[in-house]
């Protein structure tokens, strides 16, 4: 019931997040969406439908195949791909694959909600981050020179209510002297790739392999975060169940379960790197809690003895792989700020 329960979760916060692919299908204008609709298994997003009367889960996109299940009025199905004019491939909510009828009468699209489009700024100049949009409120930190934060509103006059690269939440001056908005390119955010790095001859497994690795992670992108994620699938993420999963069907090499264990099998079987300079492509990266805004917060901490929360894939150029909230999308492609930096403890290569 548990798994079950945490499934239908995930599917139904699939269907409202844009997940980053080949292409994209427009949102259903309605609940009564026909079969003429726009999904196809080439180009597809994720959505969710309802059951509109009881049909049947077959093994194939026939009629005359075996029923696996029936499906009744109500249920909530996640479609992953428009077989052809008469049927979905969709999966339930118990994890069973199968197909169904795509008629109207049967199954009806869920309309995916459009999300407004969060906007970041670029800090000037240190400022404090506020608990509340007022100069008498309490400081949680302080925003340094060339910190990137996420802006949630304009709360009024003065004050952005925003969120850090550590996921701090509070109010910032919207003064131009302390912040500036980065424009918006365009609808969708891009996401920046990491530069080429210098090819490597073929005879190199090593190098094989974690490029391998890295390609596994970046088609997970956009893929939703969940603390406690299942290790069984990769429907949903945390941080150290991703770096499991890329190297299991990147590499067919099984890592410990959490990040403090991996941080330890890095420092057991391979060399803990304590400088970011020194990592190398396909590393892994531990970080501590968040412990404040400057590089003094973190100042005499044994780094080798800190507790481990957060765990990502370095890319080089100071870029890394991760995913570390439900806020922030999921799987992306972070670039190391200030905040990430002060809060590294080692990394380390997993394939020797």
């Amino acid at each position: 019931m548990i798994q079950s329960h945490k499934k239908l979760k995930a599917s139904l916060l699939v269907s409202a997040v844009l997940v980053v692919s080949l292409g994209a299908i427009s949102p259903a204008p309605s609940a009564a969406a026909s079969t003429s609709s726009s999904i196809s298994a080439t180009a597809f997003a994720v959505q969710t439908a309802i059951i509109q009367s009881s049909v049947r889960l077959r093994t194939a996109p026939s009629t005359s195949s075996n029923v696996l299940s029936y499906l009744s009025k109500g249920d909530v199905v996640t479609i992953l791909e428009k077989t052809n004019n008469y049927f979905y491939k969709v999966r339930n909510a118990d994890g069973e694959v199968g197909y169904t009828s795509s008629g109207t009468q049967y199954i009806s699209l869920i309309p995916v909600p459009v999300t407004p489009t969060l906007q970041t700024a670029l800090i000037q100049s240190s400022v404090r981050l506020r608990s509340a949009p007022s100069t008498s409120s309490k400081v949680l930190l302080y925003l340094s020179k060339d910190d990137v934060v996420t802006i949630l509103e304009k709360t009024n006059d003065y004050f952005y209510k925003v969120r850090t690269a550590g996921g701090v939440v509070g109010y910032s001056s919207s003064m131009d002297q302390y912040i500036q908005l980065i424009p918006v390119k365009s609808e969708v955010p891009e996401i920046t790739l990491p530069q080429p790095v210098p090819p490597v001859p073929e005879a190199s497994p090593i190098a094989t392999g974690i490029e391998d690795v890295i390609r596994v992670g970046m088609k997970y992108l956009g893929t939703p975060y969940e603390f406690g994620s299942s290790r069984s699938n990769s429907d949903t993420f945390d941080c150290s169940d991703f770096t499991r999963q890329i190297f299991l069907e990147g590499k067919q090499f099984q890592l410990p379960y959490d990040s403090r264990q991996q941080g330890d099998w890095i420092k057991g079987n391979s060399k803990a790197v304590m400088d970011v300079s020194s990592l190398k492509r396909g590393d892994l990266m531990f970080f501590m809690s968040y412990k404040g805004s400057t590089a003094s917060a973190y100042a005499g901490i044994d780094k080798l003895a800190e507790r481990i929360t957060h765990v990502a894939l370095y890319l080089g150029d100071g870029q890394m792989l991760h995913t570390y909230s439900v806020d922030s999308g999921g799987v992306k492609v972070d670039k190391l700020s200030a905040s990430w930096m002060n809060r590294f403890l080692y990394g380390g290569s997993v394939i020797q």
